[in-house]
């Protein structure tokens, strides 16, 4: 855990974040800046930078967050219509959180 990073907070309880699902290894919560109207974050426990620090090791941490991601999209009724995960990495890809994360994004509607 990073003292200075707001995710690591919220992991230890030190800043509030509206859970959707939490586990020893992971924790998704609502984005308190919403770009949809669902809009949640999966973050890994273990604090990694982004995934330009990925490690070998990481592979099953990796697994995880996309088949929670596609769990929570169904928990919050927007599997069928469609989704967006995202990953920003570095600041230049508009990374402004320096723990790594996705975005899971949708809620738009069906299509016709």
């Amino acid at each position: 855990m990073s003292s200075d990073c707001i995710f690591c907070k919220i992991i230890k309880g030190e800043a509030p974040a509206d859970f959707v699902y939490k586990d020893e290894d992971l924790v998704v919560f609502r984005n308190i800046r919403p770009s949809a109207p669902v809009h949640v974050l999966v973050v890994p426990v273990e604090h990694i930078e982004s995934i330009n620090a990925l490690e070998e090791k990481h592979s099953s941490i990796i697994a995880k967050m996309i088949l929670k991601a596609r769990d929570i999209a169904k928990q919050l009724g927007i599997a069928d219509s469609g989704y967006k995960l995202v990953t920003n990495v570095g600041w230049g890809g508009g990374q402004r959180v320096f723990h790594l994360h996705i975005h899971l994004i949708g809620g738009w509607g069906k299509s016709i």
